[in-house]
Parts: structure tokens; sequence; C-alpha cells
């Protein structure tokens, strides 16, 4: 897109110099910009360079103000709530902002596929964007493209207008890092600030990304076009190889080319491991390079406050990864082998933190994986005295919401479920399966949490749909909710748990977590569960427990599971999905046709980078 569009304007100013020169002469159509405009020319690009950092603070601030004014509506809800049952006032939906939710928030680019993945053969091509997230990214595409040509004297000389666009696309290059830096970081403080998830900000880290690599690449094709034009082709070469400050852009513009080509969703998502060294090796590579190329410039500045912020975000991730994981013998693996190629990890942690619903965190096994770090949901939370509690649910005790709010402040083992696929996981399976017990030890490292900053405390109809292994992601969900209930503490008065799976052994993965779940107080008064098993042997293996806990075969009707709700549906409803692409989408589209009809709120909680 870029390379056309200059393209195309260093065609024009090649006719309009054309035409010029015919009663000017060519000594007058390459000359050089005076002082007076390279004074003109760098107040410009400084000035637009700004222009670029106010325009992002000032999204930012508009986003920040829009989370606060959610956050504080959601938490008037919940407190208004804790003792209205109907909670008639909140079920009704406001017009305005439903058909916002329905036509830009929630819906996807096109008709219905946003999170399902495109393939090409074998090869993985990513996901469409939302609506919301397209006119966003080209708001961020037609700012750089205006701003890379705006005030350029294209009517002027050939010479004036390459260097004049040589400086601007260069200078908005570096600029542009510092977006790139930040949104690429785990520990961005505006995943917490905004509420907007790793997985967004990742996605407009790879435009920027290639908006950063194409205006350099504008920047040195101008380059090389005013060396052609002075001194002919014959003395491009030699004028790299005499400049250093051109042969180390030429270095750096080679290493973001290659980050740009492999960084196609195909290479990426094929060879994730080798991707990422080969993309951290490209990048230092391209600032020691650009570092050099700036020297003594303006916009070296701009490539410091990068560098800056890069190492500040490695340190922050070095030192906590320190702090979890070193001393008192580590933290510890347990590797426990379960049904469906699917294996159970429990972290018992050095020092441990307050599990909250929604966290992840990033697992690296050396002996496994040596120092390559994997994201997965936690599951499951415990403390030393939970373990007694567990027991006792086994037996058929209720336990009470006091026993499960209480222990949250002292957790010492933390577990998930892996699903056996490739790589990574692969190997972490098969060295489960060299054990004779099932069960083996290993050494690991824990980088977290990150997430949990969305809570569904002021629903009061709450329903929660899960595929597969993304069951992870839900269960803390369900056992706050339920908790908060038997406490008082929650608006919700109706969940709702929908999981989809393959096969009934696929229960097995949670079944000490949902036994305790199922035996807390007061849960037959909130809590419904509703199984989907889509590969079932026979139909012998389908079969309801309890009017709470259904089996079912086959796929659900999302649609139709939802419309059910709604129709008896208490207070705010929120829904909300973890599982595949198709899923997904499913919910998605069943809440976008509700907008307008009922207050219905829609959360996704997804990998997809």
């Amino acid at each position: 897109m870029y390379t056309v569009i200059f393209a195309s304007l260093a065609g024009l100013a090649l006719g309009q110099e054309a035409a010029h020169a015919t009663t000017t002469g060519a000594k007058q159509q390459h000359h050089e910009e005076s002082p007076a405009q390279k004074t003109a020319a760098a107040v410009d690009n400084y000035r637009f360079a700004k222009y670029t950092l106010y325009t992002l603070a000032s999204v930012v601030f508009c986003l920040f103000v829009y989370r606060v004014v959610i956050h504080s509506v959601r938490y008037i809800r919940t407190l208004t709530c804790l003792n209205n049952d109907t909670q008639r006032y909140f079920k009704s939906p406001n017009l305005a902002f439903g058909a916002v939710k329905q036509h830009l928030l929630y819906a996807p680019l096109f008709r219905r596929r946003h999170n399902r993945e495109l393939h090409l053969g074998i090869f993985h091509l990513g996901y469409i964007p939302t609506r919301f997230q397209s006119l966003f990214l080209a708001a961020i595409i037609t700012m750089n493209v205006t701003l890379s040509v705006w005030g350029i004297e294209w009517n002027g000389t050939r010479a004036a207008a390459l260097s004049h666009l040589r400086n601007r696309t260069g200078a908005l290059s570096v600029v542009n890092m510092i977006p790139l830096v930040v949104l690429a970081g785990r520990n961005n403080p505006l995943i917490g600030l905004l509420n907007i998830s790793f997985d967004n900000f990742n996605l407009v880290h790879r435009w920027f990304g290639r908006i950063v690599v194409l205006q350099a690449l504008a920047h040195t094709i101008a380059e090389v076009m005013n060396i052609v034009d002075k001194s002919g082709w014959k003395t491009l070469q030699i004028a790299f190889h005499n400049s250093q400050m051109l042969m180390t852009g030429l270095v750096a513009m080679a290493a973001m080319v290659a980050i740009l080509l492999q960084s196609s969703a195909a290479l990426r998502h094929a060879f994730y491991e080798a991707f990422l060294h080969i993309h951290i090796a490209l990048v230092i590579l391209t600032t020691v390079f650009m570092w050099k190329h700036l020297k003594n410039t303006h916009p070296q500045k701009y490539l410091l406050a990068m560098i800056i912020i890069w190492v500040i975000e490695r340190l922050t991730r070095f030192g906590v990864l320190l702090y979890r994981n070193i001393g008192r013998g580590g933290t510890k693996a347990e590797l426990e082998l379960l049904p469906g190629d699917a294996c159970r990890v429990t972290l018992k942690m050095v020092r441990p933190w307050i599990f909250q619903p929604g966290q992840y965190v990033f697992i690296s096994v050396p002996s496994v994986g040596l120092w390559t770090s994997h994201p997965f949901s936690l599951a499951w939370s415990n403390s030393d005295s939970d373990s007694n509690k567990d027991q006792d649910s086994e037996k058929g005790y209720q336990i009470s919401a006091d026993d499960i709010l209480s222990s949250s402040n002292n957790k010492s083992t933390m577990s998930l479920i892996i699903r056996r696929r490739s790589g990574f996981t692969e190997k972490l399976f098969r060295r489960a399966e060299r054990s004779t017990t099932g069960i083996t030890t290993v050494s690991a490292f824990v980088e977290g949490p990150y997430g949990g900053h969305s809570v569904l405390h002021s629903y009061g109809t709450v329903m929660i749909f899960a595929g597969g292994v993304g069951i992870t992601h839900q269960v803390p969900y369900v056992r706050d909710l339920v908790a908060g209930y038997a406490s008082g503490t929650v608006a919700a008065r109706k969940v709702v748990l929908v999981w989809v799976i393959q096969s009934p052994e696929h229960l097995e993965w949670i079944r000490p977590w949902m036994t305790t779940i199922l035996a807390m107080d007061k849960r037959r008064d909130i809590l419904r569960i509703q199984l989907f098993v889509t590969r079932p042997r026979s139909t012998k293996e389908i079969h309801s427990p309890s009017a709470t806990v259904q089996m079912f075969p086959g796929k659900p009707n999302v649609d139709t599971l939802i419309e059910m709700e709604s129709e008896s549906q208490i207070g705010a409803m929120g829904v909300s999905v973890c599982g595949t692409g198709g899923l997904s989408d499913d919910v998605r589209a069943a809440v976008r046709r509700r907008q307008g009809v009922r207050n219905i709120d829609f959360l996704e909680q997804g990998f997809t980078w």
C-alpha cells in the first residue's frame, strides 16, 4: 500500500520535473534544497513526529475515559443489585449503545467470521479483524500516509522533494517504533489501564511493524533515487561504500525487510519458536545499525526512547521471573497424564500471588523446552488448607463461600490443563509419559500473572461457553461467581456453564475441581451445567447426573441456548466464551442479534498471536 502510494507520488514528481526541465534545464531540476528549505523541512518533520505521538496519546486518553465510564457503570450496578433479586431496571438495553455494540464493537469485518482461522491448504493465514479493529487500523494507516506526504513541495525540484520525502518518512518510521515496542510488551501498562487484552495489542503491534518497515523502505528508495539522479547508477555502490550512515542504514533496512517477511502468519504459526528467536535477533540487529545510522540526529532521541522502553520491559520481566521462582528450592511443576491427550500441570510456586479469574502465565520448563516460554490459562488454585476441603467435598460435605474466599489469600499451588499439540506441548506430554506412575515433577519457571482484568460480578445472568481445553479459562469464573453468590458480593443470580467436548473422558480434566464447585454452598440455587459431547462412542455415555448437570450428544445450538436464557434473563446479561474460533464466532453472532432487545455484553478470550 505504502509502496504504491509513494511510487505514484514519485512518478508524479518525475512528470512535473520533466516538463519543468524543458524550460529551466537539468541543472535546475536536480538543484538541492536551500538552507531555508532544509530548516523548514526539519521543523515539519519534528512537528509531524510530535503529532503522531500526540494523536496516539489522545487515543489512549479517550479509551481510558471509556474504560472509567464502563467500570463505574458496572460497579454501581453491582452495588445496586446485591440485594435485588429481580434487577428489572438493568434488564432493559440502552438502544444507542446497543446499536454501537451490534454494528461496531462486536461486529466482524464482514458477515460473521472473526476468530475462526483462515487457511490455505496447510498454511495458517491469520484472522479477520473485527469492524472496530479494522477501522482503527485504517485510521492509523491513513494518518501515517498523510503525515508522510503532507507539506512536501511536489511542485519544486525533484531533488528537493525526494530529500524532504526521505527525511519525513525516516523520522516517522523511527517515531512509530515507540508505540511498536510498547504494544509488544507483556507488561504493557495499557493492558490493565484500558482493560484491552494483549491479544488486541499484539494485532496493532503487527500493523505498526508493517508501517515502520514500509516507511523505512520509502525513506531508502527516496535516498537511492536522489543519488542516482545526481551521479547515476554506477556511483551508487561507491556512495554506500564510502558512507557509514548509508551503509548502516542499508543493513538496518535489510533486517527490517527480513522481519516483515518472517512475521507472516503462515511462518509465525508453523515455526513459532524459531520465528520468535529470529525476530528478537533481527530487532536487536536493526536497533544497533539504526543507532549508528542516526548518530547525532534528532530522530536518534526517539530511538533512544524506544530502547529505554524495551530495556525496562525486559528487566521487569526478568525481575518478576527471579522473584517468583528463585529460592526455597525453586518452582516445581507436577505433570499428570490425563485422558484425551492432555496433561494437568500443578505449579508449586516459590512466591505465589492472590489468584484472580482470567489470569494466564507463561511457563518455561528448561528440561523440556530450554528457555522458551508459552502462555496457558490458570484453571485452579489451592493452598495447603484447601487440600482438606477438597477431601471433604469428595465425601459430600458442603464447602462454604467463606472457606473458598479465605483461602485465596494464601495460594501455594496453581493448576492448568495443557492439551497435546506440537512443539513444546508434545515434548511436555512425552516427558510425563515416561513416568511409570503417570506423574512426574520437573523444575519450571513461571512468568506472570497476566490478564485477570475482566470481572463478571455486575451481571445478574451469566452464560459461560467453553470449547475443549478452553474450560481452563472459564472454571475460575464459575467458582468465583458461586462463592460470590453465597457470600452476597455479586449481582449474579443465574450462571449457566456450557462446555463442548469431543469425548466424555475429557471430563476427567477438571473432575476434582468441578467436584469442589458442586459441593459449594448454595451452588444449586445459581449454577447449571450443560455438557455437549460431539463424538460419543455410544449413547450409553450420555447421561445427566442431575437436573442441574445435564449432558447432550452433538454440538450445541448456541443461538437457541442464548435465546432460552435471555427470555428469563435477570438483570444485565454477560456472555463469555473461550474455545475454538467457530464457537466464538457463533456466540458473538448470537449476542449481536439480541442487541437492542436485551442488555447483553460479550466477552471473548483467545490467544491468536
